[in-house]
């Protein structure tokens, strides 16, 4: 008979950062195990359940029985398996015995043909198993297969030493309202579990598996659904903080969702004075050291009310308030502390210390860093007609909030602090900003830098990286990438083609490569690193929602500046549209193949060696659609100027169906050549169209 399946394990508190993933894997191993012997129908659905101190599954539709199964076993050969009389060999009947048929008949046997000899087979109809019997070995798999952080040993009352994240209490396992006996961990299985700590009278029998979640709720006060605590944490937050925004990101949410099993917000408070120390200083201290959530106002100004998420519901709930004030005093305390101590040093006179901080053995210290880094961006800001002087004195602070107290004690706000540090020393508003701005974009989706300072800081920094750790032979690897070098690609991709920096990409290596003249370590890699760059920009674009084809039509070219690579793919979009297209696409395609097998290279086209009426009306029509083609290249008008090359269409494909190439006279064969070599310079001034060619 199907029934609803339960399957309990109730623990000890499990470890909130590794709760939701072991809560899903559990499940999907049960689920696993029991479709891979049957037990599930089509329309079965699984629901995952994980709270501090539990992991369940409910299983809908599930089999008490599974179903008989047809089985056509292999046996043997049957040059083996007969003898030259047509007689069963040793070999068959031994083979038969240990498949367990040895009352089998030859002439029970199915002979067919199996690959390229023939041999017998075996039919026989298996009995399905009992559920009971099943899970005992789906639930020991799903287990053992678990992503544990840590296993634990432990021993159990009996002596028995058990391994397994944390201790486990109980097991229910209920198919329908029907104990299924099982042996694990050390327990027996049955329908009783435990509620909340606190909470709930003790423990709380499951009449029937469709009842848990619902009895957990009622009589144990504990909400085992990992979704559903989450959004009535997210619900109560919103409505507790009013007219305030309240910061939850997603990542405290989860790990607050894995430590609470009845969540309640409670509405705390810290003193005014606090408010002058940076406000991400104190909402890392509260999110990262006690898991509270802050408040702004609509302008994004901190308050000093916070809101914490317990796992105890009371009437009078001063004490649980008052206790989560006292504790977060003294970590924004110590904030407090950092940032006053901080700023009696400033970050200029932190500048020689940096020498003392090695960044890579093979690349030197933090300080010869900077000086790498000063140097490049002082180039790009020239390139980009920003201040020099401002560019240069930014990269060489950049770095130095790294020595203060407050990023030693808080990592995350580097640069961060910087800012900060450097507008109370005085330093120039775009030199505090690049503090924080050359780390941009740090994730994908991040804000650009908004500063040429900053922007030019940031690039610096990111090909000084890429190129240095690379030089050293440390690129990423399959999926490993230490360094973070193809975050550092993307993000120098994403400022040269979103802020449109025209800025030559073998320029910039070139420059950052010279860096390095004299290390011994270091070799050029700047052939490998462009062409790293070009497979990401090939994934940007098409996260954008280009083609592929398109993608390359562009890519293909290696184009040295990438601040108009969206208006040529825009381009390359409107020509694909047009009727021409695919005829110009294939024909480009076929004059690349020509050109490459060509000996030598093209002259200019001699006018007197146009015999045939089809290249020589193919010479005028280029003749006069190219001023119109150059005129909207130089404009950067890239869609005018394909669509102004669709116009030869026709004298191209006249070409190719009535001029050889290959003409047994040499002067007629190369003066064609560099009709065909003009031809594709021309079309191939926006991107490489033959790469539109199916």
């Amino acid at each position: 008979m199907n029934q609803t399946l339960l399957v309990e394990l109730l623990t000890e508190e499990l470890p909130p950062k590794a709760l939701a993933k072991l809560g899903e894997a559990f499940s999907a191993g049960i689920v696993a195990g029991l479709t891979s012997r049957d037990f599930l129908e089509a329309d079965s659905v699984a629901t995952s359940y994980a709270s501090p101190r539990r992991l369940a599954v409910s299983i809908t539709n599930v089999r008490g029985t599974s179903p008989d199964k047809l089985i056509r076993d292999k046996v043997l050969p049957v040059s083996v398996a007969l003898d030259a009389t047509g007689q069963p060999t040793a070999p068959l009947l031994k083979k038969l015995t240990a498949m367990g048929f040895s009352d089998v008949q030859i002439s029970q046997l199915e002979r067919a043909v199996d690959g390229k000899a023939e041999s017998f087979f075996y039919s026989y109809t298996s009995a399905g198993s009992v559920l009971g019997t099943a899970l005992q070995s789906v639930l020991e798999e799903a287990i053992s297969k678990l992503p544990i952080p840590k296993v634990m040993s432990y021993q159990r009352p009996d002596g028995d030493t058990v391994h397994f994240v944390r201790p486990v209490h109980k097991i229910i396992a209920l198919h329908g309202a029907d104990i299924i006996p099982l042996s694990l961990l050390g327990l027996n299985s049955d329908r009783i579990t435990k509620g909340h700590r606190f909470l709930s009278a003790g423990e709380v029998s499951i009449s029937n598996a469709d009842s848990y979640a619902a009895a957990l709720k009622t009589e144990g006060k504990v909400i085992a659904s990992v979704s559903e605590r989450k959004e009535q944490i997210r619900t109560a937050l919103l409505a507790k903080a009013g007219t305030d925004l309240v910061l939850m990101p997603e990542s405290l949410l989860d790990e607050v969702t894995a430590l609470v099993e009845w969540p309640v917000v409670y509405e705390c408070h810290f003193e005014e004075e606090f408010l002058a120390v940076p406000q991400e200083c104190l909402i890392l201290t509260m999110q990262t050291n006690q898991k509270y959530f802050a408040l702004t106002d609509t302008n994004g100004k901190l308050r000093s009310r916070f809101l914490i998420v317990s796992n105890l519901e009371t009437a009078t709930p001063e004490h649980i308030i008052q206790g989560n004030e006292r504790v977060v005093r003294p970590r924004l305390s110590d904030a407090k502390f950092f940032f006053e101590q901080d700023k009696k040093k400033t970050l200029a006179s932190r500048i020689p210390l940096l020498a003392n901080v090695v960044y890579h053995n093979k690349l030197g210290t933090q300080a010869e860093r900077a000086e790498r880094v000063k140097t490049l961006a002082g180039n790009i800001a020239a390139s980009l007609n920003a201040d020099v002087a401002l560019a240069e004195r930014a990269a060489l602070l950049a770095k130095t909030d790294l020595l203060t107290d407050m990023v030693g004690e808080f990592p995350e706000l580097q640069g961060i602090m910087g800012t900060y540090y450097a507008l109370h020393d005085g330093e120039y508003a775009d030199v505090a900003a690049a503090a924080s701005e050359h780390y941009q974009p740090r994730f994908a989706g991040d804000t650009l830098p908004a500063t040429l300072t900053g922007t030019a800081v940031a690039l610096a920094d990111k090909l000084e990286t890429l190129v240095g750790i690379w030089g050293i032979g440390l690129q990423p690897t399959g999926d490993r990438d230490p360094f973070a070098l193809r975050r550092h690609a993307l993000g120098i991709l994403r400022m040269l083609v979103e802020k449109r920096l025209s800025l030559s990409l073998n320029q910039l290596l070139a420059n950052t490569v010279s860096l390095f003249a004299g290390n011994s370590h270091f070799k050029d890699p700047s052939v490998d690193v462009l062409n790293f760059l070009f497979d990401r920009l090939r994934g940007q674009l098409r996260e954008r929602g280009f083609a592929q084809n398109e993608v390359e039509a562009i890519v293909a070219q290696s184009p040295d500046t990438l601040s108009n690579i969206v208006e040529r793919l825009q381009a390359v979009q409107a020509f694909a549209a047009l009727p021409e297209s695919v005829s110009l696409a294939a024909a480009n395609k076929r004059i690349t193949n020509i050109l490459k097998k060509a000996e030598g290279t093209p002259g200019d086209v001699n006018p007197a060696l146009l015999q045939e009426a089809a290249e020589q009306a193919l010479a005028k029509a280029m003749a006069d659609v190219k001023p119109q083609v150059d005129a909207a290249f130089a404009g950067n008008d890239f869609t005018g100027a394909l669509k102004t090359l669709a116009a030869l269409r026709a004298e191209v494909d006249s070409f190719f169906n009535d001029v050889m190439v290959n003409a047994e006279d040499p002067a007629l064969r190369n003066n064609r050549l560099a009709l065909l070599a003009s031809l594709h310079l021309m079309l191939n001034q926006v991107a490489d169209i033959s790469k539109l060619a199916a």
